[in-house]
């Protein structure tokens, strides 16, 4: 009988590790859509669309002629006031002075600490009113609340803009860090939530389209329930973003590293095939013979696989050619064992 060609190599045992994959979009850390508290017109833009900018930056000035007015007018009757309750103190010392000569009548005496008392409240009134002005005329300055990076601004210098407006400013978006949202099925959540515990919840992002790696970065949030439609939970991470490779909106793919196989073997993927009785391998036996074994299937990823039962480490497994086989058959083996990594991680079936 003539010697069946195939290739094998030799199964190997290592560390393979588990990740769980899922579609993800990048999100700001925050995001702040700026409106004027208060009316009045654009004066000056200290901004340009797409500026970086920090907490505290000043971005516009409103015209604040009129904020100034209103407070002057509050300090000018604070100052007014206390010249009225200057006057009624003295003569409350005056009156108190009478009535304790018997000319002035307790009535009287009652009266004027009333009007004193009432002087004061209304020196409060003032410094109410005062703070209230200075307020406002604050908010002819508007700040960049939060460090980020700045949209399509909607005003020019010389708009009107009023504290009803219902359209923004201009919105401000935090790129570093950020958040990438991703969704993975609801059979690794009890991973998942082991990895979250240990702290050791590792997440890379990946271009969707070339499987380019972008960053990596650390699990933050998982959500309170499954979305009993669809059968996923919702995951967050947050990433350092220096470099910009993040940028808001933008489609990824989001790796989740969830736990290691210590010590299993581990098998070119192709060597894993699917019959009616469920998954099998070839192995050459030390005769040269082909020999079928039902394999059990921990994990895979890409072209590796890591098996549970049916393989032992050392042994040599058909990688190309099982289907010219049969339970016994002579083979003619090709090694094209080659040193396999760990640099793949692996799905659970």
């Amino acid at each position: 009988m003539s010697r069946v060609p195939v290739t094998t190599m030799v199964v190997e045992e290592e560390t393979f590790p588990i990740d769980a994959r899922g579609l993800g979009t990048v999100q700001p850390l925050n995001t702040v859509s700026l409106r004027s508290r208060i009316d009045g017109a654009i004066d000056e833009l200290y901004f340009r669309e797409g500026q970086t900018v920090s907490a505290g930056d000043l971005l516009l000035h409103l015209d604040d002629r009129a904020y100034e007015a209103a407070l002057d007018q509050a300090l000018a009757k604070k100052t007014q006031d206390e010249a009225t309750l200057h006057n009624l103190e003295l003569d409350l010392d005056r009156i108190t002075r009478l009535a304790e000569k018997a000319y002035a009548t307790q009535q009287q005496l009652s009266a004027q600490q009333a009007s004193v008392a009432a002087a004061k409240a209304l020196l409060q009134a003032d410094d109410a009113a005062i703070e209230t002005a200075r307020v406002q005329l604050s908010y002819a300055e508007i700040r960049a609340p939060i460090t980020g990076r700045i949209g399509f601004r909607q005003v020019d210098v010389g708009n009107i803009v009023r504290s009803s407006d219902q359209v923004a400013i201009l919105t401000i978006v935090q790129v570093d860090p950020v958040v990438v949202v991703f969704s993975l099925p609801e059979k690794y959540v009890d991973d998942v939530r082991k990895s979250f515990a240990d702290e050791t919840s590792v997440v890379r992002v990946l271009d969707r389209e070339r499987e380019q790696p972008l960053a990596q970065g650390r699990l933050t949030v998982i959500d309170n329930q499954v979305d009993a439609t669809t059968g996923m939970i919702r995951l967050k991470a947050e990433f350092a973003n220096a470099d910009g490779a993040l940028w808001p909106g933008r489609s990824v793919t989001a790796t989740l590293h969830l736990r290691d196989l210590e010590k299993v073997p581990i098998v070119p993927a192709s060597a894993v095939q699917r019959g009616q009785d469920g998954l099998y391998a070839w192995i050459v036996d030390a005769e040269g013979k082909a020999r079928i074994r039902p394999v059990g299937l921990l994990a895979e990823a890409g072209d590796r696989a890591a098996i549970g039962s049916g393989v032992r480490p050392g042994e040599k497994i058909v990688v190309f050619g099982q289907y010219r086989l049969s339970e016994g058959v002579p083979v003619d083996a090709h090694d094209a064992s080659a040193p396999t990594t760990a640099s793949n991680a692996g799905t659970t079936p």
